[in-house]
């Protein structure tokens, strides 16, 4: 798999095209597994790592063939490339900033990924566009079942599943689902969806997961704890609450259209006035304005965008893909140019088309 390559081009995952799309960006299953003849990876040797790297490896890439996976070498990446990896949800940040053996097994449409000694000896992801939990479990399942036919994870018979985090003890699994909420978070409801959600054990973290801050009006909605509840409970938990949030969504969205639509359609058309003409902006600018542009798409004010096309410009601006799509390191100062160029670009400004292809 070339990296650079990647940059240029978009997951599934990012397309806009599953069910409720317009506030539900991404459906996640993420199962945590450790074989149970090694010790879990922060007690482990660097030849234990290297071990338990080699046995995945193969038995992932066995049991998958159909699926095209490709292997990366974490520890064989420069930084820039697993940042790269973080940013698009492949690998996660704790995965990159590790040391050691370790690699990820990644299908062609992203929409799994297979960490191998990351916390756990063995995280497995299925990532779905939409609101889709039930397909994004059908495929992790099948992946689990095929590697266990392979390999022996570490299980106790009263406790289930044991991993390195007692919070994942149990199934391992952590259902999450990616939704954009910008409508809340303007009429100042974000706050008490919160509260609600934390009541119902349920973790609200930000773009990137745990630890994170949200950015761009996203958040992931997962649950807390594994101990205790089947697989098919804990997605129940997590597929209950988020039609309520989308129903609140859109009726925050309703009522800006509808008390508000001068103010809104302004706030819309000035994001995309700045996107578009920009010289230099920043990350965390950019993250702002486009998120209001999608909430515009969504709501026919931008028919010219199209979802997909804006969720892309979401990972395409973040700092690691501008560098690889520049082919080049960039410090901050130029990464920011680097951003406003390429937004002026897919935004349809022709001038900025023509600056681009003259340098």
């Amino acid at each position: 798999m070339n990296l650079d390559e990647l940059a240029g081009k978009s997951g599934e995952w990012l397309k806009g095209v599953g069910p409720d799309s317009d506030i539900v960006v991404s459906s996640r299953i993420r199962l945590a597994r450790n074989l149970a003849d090694y010790p879990f990876v922060g007690k482990a040797t660097e030849l234990d790592r290297a071990e338990i790297e080699k046995s995945l490896r193969k038995n992932v890439l066995d049991t998958n063939q159909q699926a095209g996976l490709s292997y990366l070498d974490v520890n064989e990446l420069d930084s820039l490339g697993r940042q790269f990896l973080v940013e698009r949800q492949l690998i996660s940040r704790e995965h990159a900033d590790s040391e050691g053996a370790r690699g990820v097994a990644i299908d062609t449409g992203e929409r799994m990924s297979l960490m191998i000694n990351e916390e756990d000896h063995l995280r497995i992801q299925v990532m779905h566009s939409g609101f889709d939990l039930d397909a994004a479990w059908e495929r992790i399942n099948s992946i689990d079942d095929r590697l266990e036919e392979k390999v022996s994870y570490a299980f106790d018979a009263r406790l289930g599943y044991l991993t390195a985090c007692p919070t994942n003890v149990g199934t391992g699994i952590r259902v999450s689902v990616m939704l954009h909420l910008p409508a809340l978070v303007i009429t100042g409801q974000i706050e008490k969806v919160f509260r609600s959600l934390h009541k119902i054990s349920l973790a609200v973290r930000g773009l990137y997961g745990e630890g994170s801050q949200a950015m761009g009006d996203f958040y992931q909605i997962s649950n807390q704890i594994t101990l205790g509840k089947s697989e098919e409970e804990l997605i129940k938990q997590v597929a209950d609450v988020v039609p309520v949030l989308i129903d609140y969504e859109r009726r925050a969205r309703e009522f800006l259209q509808r008390e508000s639509h001068e103010n809104l359609h302004d706030r819309v058309s000035r994001a995309y006035g700045i996107l578009s003409t920009a010289q230099t902006i920043s990350s965390e600018e950019t993250m702002h304005l486009l998120s209001s542009i999608r909430m515009g798409v969504e709501l026919r004010l931008l028919p010219e965008l199209a979802m997909g096309q804006v969720n892309e410009l979401f990972i395409q601006t973040q700092p690691a893909h501008l560098q690889k799509i520049s082919g080049k390191v960039l410090d901050t100062a130029d990464r920011n140019i680097a951003r406003a160029t390429f937004l002026r670009r897919h935004l349809g400004c022709d001038d900025s088309r023509g600056q681009h292809e003259s340098n």
